[in-house]
């Protein structure tokens, strides 16, 4: 596995409905790098966002969807989701408030 520093981790915040209703349980969706785990995240979302504590982690693989130009059929990428769960006490994220 490669050097994956705790800013390599999170790529970018989901941003769907359903993620969104998720934020007043405390649950917060990111696309994580496809070889980073569970500490990994964790470590990387309490040191970005200052005063975060998090509770739990789930991760999942989303295999690339089929796509067809014209004969030639390819996937897209594959990705990493992770719903990072924070503990009562703990701030929250800064980048969602707004949205």
């Amino acid at each position: 596995m490669a050097d994956i520093q705790y800013y390599d981790v999170i790529l970018r915040p989901v941003i769907t409905e359903k993620s969104m209703a998720e934020m007043a349980d405390r649950k917060y969706t990111f696309y994580v790098h496809p070889d980073a785990n569970k500490f990994m995240i964790k470590d990387a979302v309490e040191k970005m966002f200052e005063g975060t504590k998090v509770e739990k982690v789930n991760t999942m693989n989303l295999d690339g969807k089929l796509r067809r130009r014209g004969r030639t059929t390819g996937k897209t990428a594959r990705r990493k989701k992770a719903i990072v769960t924070l503990t009562a006490e703990s701030k929250e994220i800064e980048i969602f408030t707004g949205l």
